[in-house]
Formats: structure tokens, C-alpha cells, sequence
């Protein structure tokens, strides 16, 4: 098998500003700071790779100061993180504090279900009470 439940996966994003999309992952979130860029290198992207520090997955957030890439996120490009539990008022305030915005879902089942956040890029979090089931 080429993919199972431990299978590393790294999700890339574009940010138009590392700065406040680390804030809004690691302050907002609790994400961990895996690896960043120290210093600039001509030719390579900036990047902020963040997640849980025992997890098998992360974000790699990147932006090109020669070739910047506008981000182009749509309503139903979701992260979504499964509490199976409430969504605490106060998770969705680190959020905002962190840079979020709070928009209604393009899918009502996320609003049923939980709390949808942008983040400075405009992708969307959802926090989502219901528990992960196959």
C-alpha cells in the first residue's frame, strides 16, 4: 500500500503575508512552528511550515518576493478539524484575535456543525463539533 494512516502529507499554500498567517495558525490555532526560512535565498521561496509537533501532516505556507502569487481561495476550500466536541466561544476569539474573520459557510451543514473562520489569505477553518467517523 502506498498510502495508510501514517503516510506524512504536506499541504502548500500561498500567503500574500507569512507574518499573519503563522499568527493566525500558531497563535490563533495552537499549530507548532515546524520549520521556517531563516534567511532569504534568491531564486527560493519564503515559507513558514506549521502543525502539530507530533503530527503526520502540515501546512507549508510560502510566498515568492520575485514571482508573488496572489491567493485564490474559493468558499469550499476548507481545512477542517474535527473536535467532537462544542466549538468554545473562546477558540473562535484566539481566531479572530489572531487575524480570522467569521463567515457563514457555503455548505449550511458546516454551520449546523460548526464554526467557520477565514484566514488572512481567506481560506476557511472549520472547527467542527462532530467527531471523525468513517
Amino acid at each position: 500500500m502506498i498510502v495508510n494512516a501514517q503516510t506524512r502529507v504536506r499541504v502548500a499554500r500561498p500567503s500574500h503575508d507569512l507574518v499573519a498567517a503563522e499568527r493566525f495558525y500558531v497563535e490563533g490555532l495552537g499549530l507548532d512552528v515546524l520549520w521556517r526560512t531563516t534567511e532569504r535565498v534568491s531564486g527560493e521561496h519564503d515559507l513558514v511550515m506549521v502543525g502539530p509537533s507530533d503530527g503526520t501532516w502540515h501546512f507549508e505556507l510560502t510566498h515568492d518576493p520575485e514571482h508573488p502569487l496572489e491567493p485564490t481561495p474559493t468558499v469550499d476550500d476548507l481545512f477542517v478539524v474535527y473536535l467532537g466536541a462544542p466549538v468554545e466561544e473562546a477558540q473562535v476569539e484566539r481566531l479572530l484575535a489572531a487575524g480570522g474573520t467569521r463567515v457563514p459557510a457555503h455548505n449550511p451543514y458546516w454551520d449546523e456543525f460548526g464554526v467557520t473562520v477565514a484566514d488572512p489569505d481567506g481560506y476557511r477553518l472549520v472547527l467542527c463539533s462532530r467527531a471523525w467517523s468513517h
